[in-house]
């Protein structure tokens, strides 16, 4: 396998969504209500990446690793188990639930799935915040007598966010994504979240959204105390290092080149910024360019280079191949 593979989005109406994903990303978006994610790579039962171009064109990528598992994860990967990593980008015009994801010592008994995933903020309007973590000293009893009170506000870290920067959420952290921002999200492969408080809102049907009270409350760390992100940077530096994944943020002046030598591990490269060409160092497909929104999968049997057509920024997620 040598040529990246480029996959359709999966758009999502989402009650908290916007347009910000045709206008910021160039993308053409289905007509109808608030588009609030676009999930760009994933391999789940529910929700299926198709490849866009190549020789794999029109394949899921489920269809993809079971026919050649080995080239796409390395070797020993087996066939049938699923990519471990799910990209979003996330359109956040409206604050989204607070919210938690249980962590892998309660998942089981909760019948959810673990889920640690990173932030990147892409754009951030003057104002824009995130929640991540509690204020220091609350503890769950004043936890649960703010969630009677309608007063969690008070409970919660908030804090001011601009383009560039990037906070590692982890499962058990209670956090909320504020207004106004577009974040590219990589993620562990769940879709399990319980909204512990919406504000007051109602979803896309009129009616308040599901809260799951209990399980949040089993699933939040309560030693969790005001998290600090990683603050936007010209440099390239790793973003997150974690069991499930890394991601290492690539400035490039124009005409710079990242190489990916064929053979070490099967990689994700997202462009937050900038333009970028690639070219197979194996006489793979044509070259590509990849614009600002665009995410591939880096196979592991591929050898590649990418060089800045402009200054760019890239994040690189590796680590998430390990058997």
């Amino acid at each position: 396998m040598q040529d990246l593979l480029f996959f359709q989005p999966l758009y999502q109406e989402r009650v908290w969504g916007g347009r910000a994903l045709a206008s910021a990303l160039g993308r053409s978006l289905p007509a109808g209500g608030p588009i609030g994610e676009s999930w760009e790579i994933v391999d789940r039962p529910e929700a299926q990446s198709v490849v866009a171009a190549g020789p794999w064109a029109g394949q899921s990528l489920r269809a993809v690793i079971a026919a050649a598992a080995g080239d796409v994860m390395g070797p020993g990967w087996p066939a049938a188990k699923p990519f471990p990593i799910l990209v979003k980008w996330l359109d956040c015009r409206e604050r989204l639930s607070l919210q938690v994801h249980p962590p892998a010592a309660v998942a089981g008994e909760l019948r959810g799935e673990p889920k640690t995933e990173n932030w990147y903020l892409a754009a951030a309007e003057p104002g824009a915040e995130l929640i991540v973590g509690l204020k220091r000293g609350v503890t769950r009893e004043v936890f649960e007598k703010a969630i009677a009170d309608q007063t969690l506000e008070t409970c919660v870290h908030r804090f001011a966010v601009g383009a560039g920067d990037s906070i590692l959420v982890r499962s058990g952290q209670v956090h909320a994504i504020g207004a106004g921002n577009l974040i590219l999200e990589i993620q562990q492969n769940s879709d399990t979240t319980y909204r512990v408080y919406d504000w007051g809102r109602v979803g896309l049907d009129g009616k308040p959204r599901q809260m799951h009270v209990a399980q949040s409350l089993r699933s939040i760390d309560w030693q969790d105390f005001e998290p600090q992100p990683r603050r936007a940077a010209a440099v390239s530096e790793v973003l997150a290092d974690c069991a499930e994944f890394r991601i290492r943020r690539v400035v490039l002046g124009a005409g710079e080149t990242l190489p990916f030598a064929a053979r070490e591990e099967a990689r994700l490269v997202s462009v937050v910024a900038g333009r970028v060409r690639s070219r197979s160092t194996q006489g793979g497909g044509p070259a590509q360019t990849l614009v600002r929104g665009t995410n591939a999968l880096v196979p592991y049997a591929g050898g590649f280079e990418l060089a800045a057509e402009q200054p760019a920024t890239l994040l690189v997620t590796e680590g998430f191949s390990r058997i």
